[in-house]
C-alpha cells in the first residue's frame, strides 16, 4: 500500500508477527494449543489481517471480548475456533450459535440462560467453564470452605442441555509480578479440575497461561496457552525481556509525514494555552497525529519522535489533529518527510511518560489511523 498520500500510519510488520508466533509456539509442548488474542482490533493491529495470519500459521483457536468481534472475524473469512472472553447479552446467544463461536460462562444463571437459548434454536453451544481464583472479575468464585459447593454448581452447569463443556480456564492477576500469588492461583485451578473429575466432569481443554505465564511458568501449560501482548513484540514488565529465547520483535510502528517546517523567532509562544515559549530562533515541524489519532496529549512537552534518524522533542500542546516538533538541529527537514511516531523504544518511552503500558497506547490508535501490511503479499483480510 502506497503511504506517500497518508498524513499518518501504522505499519504492521506481519514477518515480526510469524517470528513471534514461532518463538512462542517453540516453547510449547507438541500437543499444548495456542490460542491467539485478537480482542480490541487484535490490539489495534487490525482483527481481520491478524486474524488469517495466524490462521495460516497455525493457531488453533482464537480469542475476542465480544461477540461483535467474533463477527467481524467470520465475516473476513476466518474460520478457526473463536472463544468469546466476555458476556454475551442474551438477545446476542443465536448470534453466537449461528457464527459458531464458543461462549465463556461465569456463572450457573449465565449457563441456564446459554442452555435455554441453545434448545430453542435445536443446536449445541460450546462453552469455556471460567473460573476466579484471584483475579476477581468473572468467573465461579473457588474460595476456601466453599469448595465443594463451587464444584456441585459446575457440575450441574456443565450437565445443561443444549451446552458443551469443552474447556475450563482462569486468568492470573499478577503473573509478572508475584509468583506466590500465581501459584496459589495456578493451585486452585488444579483442586478445581480434580474435584470436577471426581464429579466425573472432565474438560478437552484446560488454559490458564496468558503472556506472562507464558514466558515464566511452563508447568501452567496445560492443554492451552493465550499470548496476547508478548504475540505482538511486548513484554508485561521489563524484567521478563530475555526470557523467551531469540527475543520478540514489536509488530507495530506508527509514523506520520511532516506536513511543513516554519522558521519562528526566539519568544515565540507554540500551540494552545502557550506552555512552550520558544528559546533560540528555531526551525518547527507540524506533523498530522494528534489525540483525535490516540496520541496521548499528556505526552505534550515531553515526548520526541524520529525524523531523519534523530530525536525532536513535542514542543508545546499535542492538538487534536497535530502536534509540532523542534527540528532545529536536523538540517535539511521539509515537508513530506516520515516522522516516526512510534517503533519498539518510542513506544515504551511514551507508555512511560504517559503512566500506562504500551498495549494500551497500541490499542488507542484510532481506527482513522490506516493499518498497512507488510509485506502486502501476506495480507489477506
Amino acid at each position: 500500500m502506497d503511504t506517500t498520500r497518508m498524513r499518518t500510519w501504522a505499519e504492521i510488520d506481519l514477518t515480526a508477527l510469524e517470528h513471534n508466533y514461532r518463538t512462542l509456539r517453540a516453547m510449547l509442548p507438541r500437543e499444548c494449543r495456542f490460542l491467539g488474542l485478537c480482542k480490541a482490533n487484535a490490539y489495534g493491529h487490525g482483527a481481520a489481517v491478524i486474524g488469517h495470519t495466524l490462521e495460516r500459521l497455525g493457531a488453533d483457536m482464537l480469542a475476542v471480548a465480544c461477540v461483535s468481534e467474533a463477527e467481524e472475524l467470520r465475516q473476513s473469512g476466518v474460520k478457526l475456533p473463536i472463544l468469546c472472553l466476555g458476556e454475551t447479552p442474551e438477545e446476542l446467544i443465536p448470534l453466537l450459535l449461528e457464527l459458531d463461536v464458543t461462549q465463556m460462562v461465569e456463572d450457573l444463571e449465565t449457563g441456564r440462560r446459554l442452555s435455554a437459548a441453545a434448545q430453542r434454536a435445536g443446536r449445541t453451544l460450546r462453552v469455556h467453564v471460567k473460573l476466579d481464583t484471584g483475579m476477581s472479575r468473572l468467573g465461579f468464585l473457588w474460595e476456601a470452605g466453599r469448595e465443594e459447593e463451587t464444584a456441585d454448581e459446575i457440575a450441574r452447569l456443565c450437565r445443561l442441555p443444549g451446552l458443551e463443556a469443552e474447556g475450563l480456564f482462569t486468568h492470573f492477576a499478577d503473573a509478572d509480578g508475584s509468583e506466590a500469588y500465581t501459584m496459589a492461583q495456578f493451585d486452585r485451578f488444579l483442586a478445581a479440575r480434580a474435584a470436577l473429575e471426581e464429579r466425573g466432569i472432565a474438560f478437552k481443554i484446560c488454559h490458564c497461561a496468558s503472556s506472562a505465564a507464558v514466558l515464566q511458568y511452563p508447568c501452567t501449560y496445560l492443554d492451552m496457552v493465550r499470548p496476547g501482548l508478548v504475540l505482538y513484540g511486548w513484554y508485561p514488565a521489563e524484567e521478563l525481556k530475555g526470557l523467551d529465547g531469540p527475543g520478540l520483535e514489536p509488530v507495530m510502528a506508527v509514523k506520520s509525514r511532516v506536513a511543513a517546517v516554519r522558521s519562528l523567532p526566539k519568544g515565540t509562544p507554540v500551540s494552545y494555552g502557550r506552555t512552550a515559549v520558544l528559546e533560540r530562533d528555531s526551525r518547527i515541524a507540524v506533523v498530522p497525529v494528534g489525540y483525535g489519532d490516540g496520541y496521548p496529549r499528556s505526552l505534550s512537552n515531553r515526548m520526541v519522535m524520529r525524523v531523519c534518524g534523530v530525536e525532536c522533542p513535542i514542543v508545546g500542546r499535542v492538538c487534536m489533529d497535530m502536534c509540532m516538533l523542534d527540528v532545529t538541529d536536523v538540517p535539511g527537514v521539509q515537508a513530506g518527510d516520515v516522522a516516526v511516531v512510534y517503533d519498539g523504544p518510542l513506544l515504551e518511552r511514551a507508555a512511560r511518560l504517559a503512566g500506562t503500558i504500551p498495549y494500551e497506547l497500541m490499542c488507542d490508535v484510532n481506527p482513522r489511523v490506516p493499518r498497512v501490511y507488510r509485506p502486502e503479499d501476506r495480507a489477506e483480510a
